[in-house]
């Protein structure tokens, strides 16, 4: 029996026998309005197709359904949501076939609760990076699995285990199917499956075990093992991050239509490996009658919470000189993470912690700690921008709240979830997990979601809310454009208790701001790092402030390492400047403009033009003096001061360098520029950088990537003491890699022979697309360095991307104060900020100083 058949048999039979006017004088979740409704779309859906002139009624009868469905603890396809956002969000044409196959898969599961039959696995938990065997066995439901039906093993888009193969057992990653009934054969095949389990923006070969003989009926178990080792395989290569509820989705045909049925994601756990890195999380700002805590956590390779038995670790805070102000022994544990009461530290300066094992093996550090007598207000670091499996990305929003508790250390955050794949029961879990996990002076939890629309219509904006209470969503399902979510948002909250910060990826449009509850925009994530984003909000007036976030898909917010795809680099953080850890005022401080962003490196920065903070604006005066201090996590590069669009003060603070003192670590710096081609498109996408440099007239010693280095497409290969093989990607920032260089002349050269690439990235430009990047050679020369770099530009299409080598200073300074007069303003409304960069690549941004003008509130 056809699909279709067969549900067009499944609905009209429970319309006949009168199932659902039994249901609703009885236990029907439904009123008998909404009833009336629903049961009428199905009967029109079986019968005929959606079409331009019902696309929206119909989305809207299966929206109000799926919330209903969902509240009342009901099974909702994990796909469902998006398809019905499709419908009501964008004009037509609309995906017409995706809703009415929604509708249909929501009909089965509810006029049948048993038509699906459930889905369990076997295996687990698997350390981060290791080989396994992972079953998953179908049990098959009231609805039979006929011939060309089948499964379908997809992998989530964000997924970094084993590439499924089907053709050698006796190799890696080897995936195979079985069953209990023994008339019923599968052939391997494939089908297109798009959106998270798939080709994410189009669809994508997957692989497929159709049933080509017999028929699978009620009670026949199918199992799916991946890494089947029966005839000598290794397993399979398990991902990199540790998870609670790692995908490995399926989905369920019944017949050779292919209309697949998602089955519920099962609870894959991975863990962190053994210990191979270690890092300090301290407050930033102290008073010197303040006690505090370290937090002290052992890693894996991958940057995950390490397990098993954890070394012991000496923990120094130093002051100046490298002073030791005070030492800790930790003990040898199965504690991954570790917290030192610390005394206060009487005496006002800078510090910094230090972590390592006796023998020096593994070796780490905590962010720089300034002690201050009475100090002004201090620097709080969050994460407002971050995704579980609650929508496209993985593990559970519980997991998503501890790690940025425990692992992070973060003192606030937002589970800014995409609306498009949120129902209300979501929504309502939400509110109880940033209940659950809220505690004022110690970490705050913002309830928030992910307004999630295409540029063309607004963009992406994370909307956060100040309280939980009575806290109702502006989805894109019912406010498809921006103007629609400021008015959706102003109807149903109150302006005081909103911020929404759009970001560049899908961009916000930028033309449009409303001020009283945009107060901030975000200007770096995993996605790239986006200052040509935050100048387009200021060129067009708006008085905005500066954050920074982790857009982290993988449960993972504030401490966040490169994934590859469209998340390849570290993620970012926000600053807030205020005096308390609390709800109220954390969240003033974001509507104040007292932010500030960092690539993820806790610099502390302050700024101040003629006395006025960062985000403020100053009365109008021709003479103006910008001042400020930098406490770095690395030695200072460079501080620059912009003001509106042109950079009018650059210091460089690394030493000057001569060429006869050439023997060293050297760093290799790429760059690329991710401003888009054409307004309002999204940002140009990932840059390549692969191939090999060779060097004359001197050897390489060692070479390594940096830290946090992006471990899928950053990679480095010593092939001998002449020639490296490396990789690297960058999206408006820098990507490098240490060099150990020896018996260097006046004439040595580093040549890279750069191999041919694309640029790829997740919201791909749509005017100006993806584009080839030919092969090329490019040259540098140790004796044209001055103070210390050379460098050489690296164009395309317009862009000015570049290849950068200097002498990586060890002293360098870590801690600078700095005031200039600038040359005098004579308009109202100038605006500046300060950019931060490191000899680590570490970026930090001040939000702007206004003088003059028009206070925007």
């Amino acid at each position: 029996m056809r699909f279709k058949d067969l549900y067009t048999r499944v609905i009209v039979s429970a319309l006949l026998v009168g199932v659902w006017t039994a249901n609703a004088a009885t236990d029907d979740y439904l009123t008998d309005e909404q009833r009336a409704k629903i049961e009428a779309l199905k009967a029109d859906v079986a019968a005929t197709a959606t079409t331009n002139e019902t696309v929206h009624e119909r989305a809207r009868i299966t929206w109000d359904w799926v919330n209903a469905h969902s509240m009342a603890g009901h099974y909702v396809p994990v796909n469902l949501p998006q398809s019905i956002s499709r419908a009501l969000s964008y004009p037509p044409p609309a995906r017409l076939a995706a809703l009415d196959l929604a509708v249909k898969e929501l009909a089965i599961h509810e006029d049948d609760p048993n038509a699906v039959g459930p889905l369990v696995h076997e295996g687990g938990p698997f350390p981060a990076g290791s080989w396994g065997t992972l079953k998953q066995t179908y049990t098959v439901g009231t609805l039979p699995i006929n011939a060309g039906g089948g499964m379908l093993v997809t992998r989530h888009f964000m997924s970094n285990h084993g590439r499924y193969q089907t053709d050698d057992p006796t190799a890696a990653n080897y995936v195979s199917i079985s069953t209990s009934n023994e008339n019923a054969k599968f052939v391997v095949d494939s089908a297109q499956m798009g959106g998270m389990h798939g080709g994410f923006r189009g669809g994508t070969p997957t692989l497929f075990f159709r049933l080509a003989e017999g028929a699978l009926t009620e009670g026949d178990t199918i199992t799916v093992t991946y890494g089947d080792t029966g005839e000598g395989g290794p397993g399979m290569r398990m991902p990199t991050t540790s998870s609670d509820l790692y995908p490995f989705p399926l989905y369920v045909a019944l017949d050779e239509q292919r209309h697949f049925l998602s089955l519920p994601i099962q609870p894959v756990v991975v863990v962190g490996a053994g210990t191979e890195g270690v890092h300090a999380f301290a407050p930033s700002i102290l008073a010197t009658d303040e006690a505090f805590e370290i937090s002290v956590r052992a890693e894996d390779a991958y940057f995950n919470r390490a397990t098993g038995q954890i070394p012991g670790w000496i923990v120094m805070v130093e002051g100046e000189d490298d002073e030791i102000v005070s030492k800790h022994l930790l003990d040898e544990s199965n504690q991954a993470i570790q917290t030192i009461a610390h005394h206060p530290i009487e005496t006002a300066g800078v510090y910094r912690i230090r972590v390592l094992l006796q023998d020096g093996s593994i070796q780490g550090v905590g962010n720089p700690i300034l002690v201050e007598e009475q100090p002004e207000r201090y620097i709080y670091w969050g994460d407002t921008h971050g995704h579980s499996g609650f929508a496209e990305g993985i593990g559970t929003a519980e997991r998503f709240m501890e790690w940025a508790k425990e692992d992070a250390k973060l003192d606030y955050v937002s589970h800014s979830e995409h609306d498009i794949w949120m129902d209300d029961h979501e929504w309502e879990v939400l509110k109880n997990v940033v209940k659950d996990y809220s505690e004022d002076g110690k970490f705050v939890a913002f309830l928030g979601y992910e307004w999630t629309i295409q540029n063309f219509q607004g963009g992406h904006h994370n909307v956060l809310f100040r309280t939980t209470e009575g806290r109702e969503r502006v989805p894109a399902q019912t406010h498809g454009t921006l103007s629609r979510l400021y008015q959706g948002l102003r109807e149903k909250h109150e302006s005081r208790d909103v911020v929404v910060i759009p970001h560049a990826h899908q961009p916000g449009d930028y033309r449009m701001n409303d001020p009283e509850l945009e107060p901030l925009v975000e200007i770096m994530s995993q996605h790239g790092t986006f200052e040509w984003f935050a100048q387009m909000y200021l060129q067009h007036g708006h008085q905005v402030g500066f954050t920074a976030a982790s857009d982290n898909h993988l449960a993972q917010p504030g401490y966040t390492a490169p994934q590859g795809g469209s998340l390849s680099q570290r993620g970012g953080l926000g600053a807030l400047r205020t005096m308390k850890k609390d709800r109220d005022s954390l969240f003033d401080a974001m509507r104040d403009l007292a932010s500030y962003a960092t690539t993820g490196d806790r610099i502390i920065l302050d700024v101040q033009l003629n006395g006025a903070e960062m985000g403020q604006r100053t009365p109008f005066q021709a003479e103006r003096v910008i001042s400020g201090r930098v406490i770095g996590t690395a030695p200072i590069h460079e501080i620059t001061v912009v003001k509106n669009d042109t950079i009018v003060w650059q210091q460089n603070y690394l030493r000057d360098y001569e060429p006869t003192d050439s023997a060293g670590i050297y760093q290799i710096v790429f760059e690329s520029d991710s401003t888009p081609m054409h307004p309002l498109d999204n940002p140009r996408g990932w840059r390549p950088w692969t191939g090999t440099m060779k060097i004359t007239d001197g050897k390489i010693v060692t070479a390594k990537n940096t830290n946090f280095g992006n471990i899928a497409a950053d990679a480095v290969e010593l092939v001998d003491d002449k020639t490296l093989n490396f990789g690297a990607i960058t999206r408006g920032g820098e990507s490098s890699i240490f060099i150990e260089l020896a018996e260097l002349t006046d004439e040595t050269t580093l040549q890279f022979d750069l191999t041919e690439a694309r640029e790829f990235g997740g919201g791909p430009p749509k005017i100006r697309r993806h584009q080839s990047i030919p092969a090329r050679s490019v040259t540098l020369r140790l004796n044209e360095m001055k103070d210390g770099l050379v460098e050489v530009a690296v164009p395309f299409q317009g862009y000015n991307d570049s290849i950068r080598l200097r002498k990586v200073v060890r002293e360098g300074q870590m801690d600078v104060s700095f005031e200039i007069t600038l040359d005098p303003g004579v308009l109202h409304g100038d605006y500046y900020f300060v950019r931060v960069t490191q000899a680590n690549d570490a970026i930090a941004w001040s939000s702007p100083i206004w003088v003059g003008g028009f206070n925007k509130k």
